[in-house]
């Protein structure tokens, strides 16, 4: 699967132009509205890989794709909020006990354990979301209902399935490989650029692992198009 999916983007007789779009659009991502588009994007390759699709989709109706990408970016931050919330608290909480206990040896022992334990917790939760998010947003994908992001109803057994966590030892196994290759890059001005590229290609190659995984769960039919008006909403 993992060649399949590194070799997915190329079988399209545009995908130079993707491939560029998405890099450029990867690069310009601390502009928020960039990284929306990349989402967007990314959903439509759930979409298609999940209803075996086996060409690539392409950057257009923008609209459409800042829409999709905005809802996909929202699913996205409020199963990552959580562990941020946690660790701000435990941060919070070890510098006020610091602060309080006025500076002693005890009171900084007691501002220490408790960020650290916020710090670990923090850390479970955000591999809990890095596991749950991309079902989410598969489950999304098939029904177009954001509420489906969060039915966990539907989502336990996929979740709990075997063939989900190889799917996703196997994307996770994918895109570290491709940030270490970015990360030795990045020590380079001209690194820094294509490492952005880079990061585009891996996550097209992470999502058709998820879209792929998802349709052969779900049996997710193949239709003809899949504009948003021709689609459940919420």
């Amino acid at each position: 699967m993992i060649t399949e999916s590194i070799e997915y983007l190329r079988n399209s007789e545009d995908w130079v132009k993707t491939f560029l779009i998405g890099g450029v659009l990867s690069l310009l991502s601390a502009l928020v509205l960039p990284t929306i588009l990349v989402v967007g994007y990314l959903m439509r390759v759930l979409r298609g890989t999940m209803r075996g699709d086996e060409e690539p989709p392409v950057f257009d109706d923008w609209g459409d794709l800042a829409v999709d990408g905005l809802k996909g970016f929202v699913i996205g931050f409020v199963y990552f909020l959580i562990p941020a919330i946690v660790v701000g608290i435990a941060v919070f909480l070890g510098v006020a006990g610091a602060i309080a206990g006025g500076g002693s040896d005890a009171a900084g022992l007691f501002g220490g354990l408790v960020a650290l334990v916020g710090a670990l917790v923090g850390f479970v939760l955000t591999i809990f979301a890095a596991y749950v998010t991309p079902a989410a947003l598969a489950n999304y994908a098939e029904t177009d209902r954001m509420g489906a992001a969060f039915d966990f109803g539907e989502l336990r057994p996929i979740l709990f399935s075997g063939k989900y966590a190889t799917a996703w030892l196997y994307a996770f196994a994918l895109f570290i490989a491709a940030g270490i290759v970015s990360g030795l890059l990045g020590a380079t001005g001209v690194g820094a650029i294509l490492s952005a590229f880079i990061t585009f290609y891996a996550l097209v190659a992470v999502y058709y692992i998820f879209g792929t995984t998802w349709g052969e769960m779900h049996h997710v039919e193949m239709r003809n198009d899949d504009m948003p008006d021709e689609r459940a909403t919420i």
